[in-house]
């Protein structure tokens, strides 16, 4: 299990991280969401203990993740632009990643091979963006690691790879006890495969938790009435949104799906239905409560 407990992290004059805390339990699929500059990328190079906090801390049961050479062979790491060894390929590559990390398996890493078609004689210098990505994976999931940190992973790969990574990652989870853990600004990316998500705005976590425990509080309903009554009557709603538009209001509210309807039918509409938001609607209207400006942090 990670922990963080009121993490903060400066740069210069700029607060990257401002006392955020959470918790990811193992073997999950953990989404990492925010726009660029949200503080992300920084949390996930925190956790591998590549930064320092400059307040609270990061622990791997409850072992603080910095100047821990133990805990962090058992996490791999993959940032938004990968590295290699100057003029290497993919061989050489395993090799030197066989030095670094005591549990690397060549069997998975030849199975792996299998699935990505890459030459592993070929200089990497000489893949495109999606071919470096596919290496750094192959490289990385052969390490036989508890965690994976992925920042942007789907970047630069093709639909057919991305879903081969998705099924690689929910692979691990099951067969191995991965734990798996995501940053995107794209929520769409994460909503199929991650069970937990969290969302990052400004250095402040604005959201997290479970993907089914966050649906079950969010519901959109559409009412249509042959009054329109005065909105004060759905004060009794935890309403996060309401809309009206001549007969029909469209209300986002907090809560039990059928404790809102049976309050909203109890009301006498004409009708009424609760229609499933996605997981990025839910967000929009979670952060238009708290003020932010939805335009520019969710594209």
């Amino acid at each position: 299990m990670i922990n963080g407990i009121n993490v903060y992290k400066k740069f210069e004059n700029k607060v990257a991280l401002d006392n955020i805390t959470f918790e990811i339990e193992e073997g999950s699929i953990y989404g990492l969401v925010g726009s660029n500059g949200s503080g992300k990328s920084t949390l996930l190079r925190l956790i591998t203990g590549v930064y320092k906090t400059d307040g609270g801390d990061i622990c791997v049961d409850g072992i603080s993740v910095f100047d821990n050479p133990i805990i962090k062979s058992q996490i791999a790491f993959l940032g938004d632009t990968p590295y290699f060894l100057p003029q290497s390929n993919l061989s050489e590559m395993a090799r030197f990643y066989a030095s670094l990390y005591p549990d690397f398996s060549y069997e998975e890493y030849n199975r792996l091979l299998s699935i990505f078609p890459l030459n592993p004689k070929a200089r990497l210098s000489t893949f495109s963006k999606g071919m470096q990505r596919q290496a750094s994976l192959i490289l990385l999931l052969a390490t036989k690691p508890r965690y994976i940190l992925l920042d942007e992973a789907f970047d630069g790969l093709d639909v057919v790879m991305r879903k081969v990574l998705g099924n690689i990652l929910m692979d691990g989870v099951e067969k191995s006890g991965i734990t798996a853990i995501i940053a995107s600004h794209n929520l769409r990316e994460l909503e199929s495969l991650c069970d937990h998500v969290a969302l990052i705005h400004e250095g402040k976590m604005v959201m997290d938790g479970s993907i089914e425990g966050i649906r079950e509080n969010i519901h959109k309903i559409q009412v249509a009435f042959s009054a329109v009554p005065e909105t004060a009557i759905f004060d009794k709603l935890d309403v996060i949104k309401l809309e009206r538009t001549g007969s029909l209001v469209q209300i986002v509210a907090r809560g039990k799906e059928k404790e809102i309807l049976d309050y909203i039918n109890s009301l006498c509409p004409l009708f009424a239905e609760c229609i499933e938001p996605t997981l990025e609607e839910m967000f929009v209207y979670e952060l238009e409560v708290t003020g932010y400006d939805v335009k520019n942090i969710l594209k």
